[in-house]
């Protein structure tokens, strides 16, 4: 593999998921090198589980952000030869179904995350968009509301990953994920009105996006790179996934509102998103078939 080519696309990637263009400032925090590093140990697994679902009490419902990206992810490593399922609480469960079921995932993917790892230990361990514990243990959001009651505790699957030497990946936008631990002390600088919400729950390597279902799509595109075969999301997908979302009840985290929107950006911008993705994914895969 060429890294120099890797690092380019890497960088290029970041620049189009991390411009803080939602203004939170926590994907200042995102680095290309980082990313490499997480596609790097990730892509040779043979097992992967990824954990998303993040509900919103106001609403009754889970957010847009997190069942797409995790679907993406969990197709690629399907699509790549590799056992890879969803795994949510009972809340988010048909969300990340749904989504998984129209971007194409094997059937039964998504499932009821398991009490403990060794029950069914994967090679690695993904989160997308899940809250993590404060210091206080509690779970707070990004309005500081603590919203305990409605959110299983997950995040102590990345504890337990990390004592069993599990490899894992904390994906997020805002401070208050689970794998955003490993950024405390410098969100809390950019953030100290809101440092008493901050996730303390850290993760082996952790990826900062505008939001988090772009961290997962980036993530995708470098684990594409790193198998040499195109796994990433395509135009037009976005807008499916956030169909059957809202079919399924999901609502946009900011508005509240059941739409096809994610953290407040229209599916329009969304596809242009994605179009670029795209663009970047398929124009570094003809780099590297021509050896330059």
């Amino acid at each position: 593999m060429d890294e120099a080519m890797f690092e380019r696309f890497a960088k290029e990637l970041t620049e189009a998921v991390a411009g803080d263009e939602a203004g939170r400032g926590a994907s200042k925090l995102s680095s290309p090198r980082e990313l490499m590093r997480a596609a790097s140990a990730f892509a040779p697994l043979r097992k992967v589980s990824v954990v998303s679902g993040f509900y919103v009490p106001a609403a009754g419902a889970p957010e847009t952000d997190g069942p797409g990206g995790a679907a993406i992810l969990a197709r690629a490593f399907q699509r790549a030869g590799r056992e890879c399922e969803i795994w949510t609480d009972g809340r988010c469960l048909e969300v990340l179904a749904e989504c998984a079921e129209v971007a194409g995932c094997a059937e039964n993917t998504v499932r009821i995350a398991p009490a403990s790892l060794t029950e069914d230990a994967p090679d690695g361990i993904i989160f997308v968009e899940r809250l993590g514990r404060a210091a206080d243990g509690r779970y707070y959001n990004f309005r500081k509301q603590d919203i305990t009651e409605w959110t299983a505790p997950l995040d102590v699957l990345l504890d337990e990953a990390a004592e069993l030497g599990i490899h894992s990946i904390g994906i997020g936008d805002g401070g208050n994920e689970a794998g955003m631990g490993n950024f405390h002390d410098k969100l809390g600088a950019m953030l100290p009105d809101y440092v008493s919400c901050l996730s303390v729950v850290r993760a082996e390597f952790a990826l900062t996006a505008d939001v988090s279902n772009w961290g997962a799509y980036a993530l995708a595109e470098a684990l594409s790179f790193v198998w040499g075969v195109r796994r990433g999301i395509e135009p037009g997908e976005e807008t499916k996934m956030l169909e059957a979302a809202a079919r399924a009840g999901a609502v946009d985290g900011i508005s509240g509102r059941c739409e096809t929107s994610v953290d407040g950006f229209s599916v329009k911008t969304l596809e242009k998103k994605i179009s670029r993705l795209d663009a970047l994914g398929r124009r570094y895969a003809a780099r590297r078939a021509a050896g330059n």
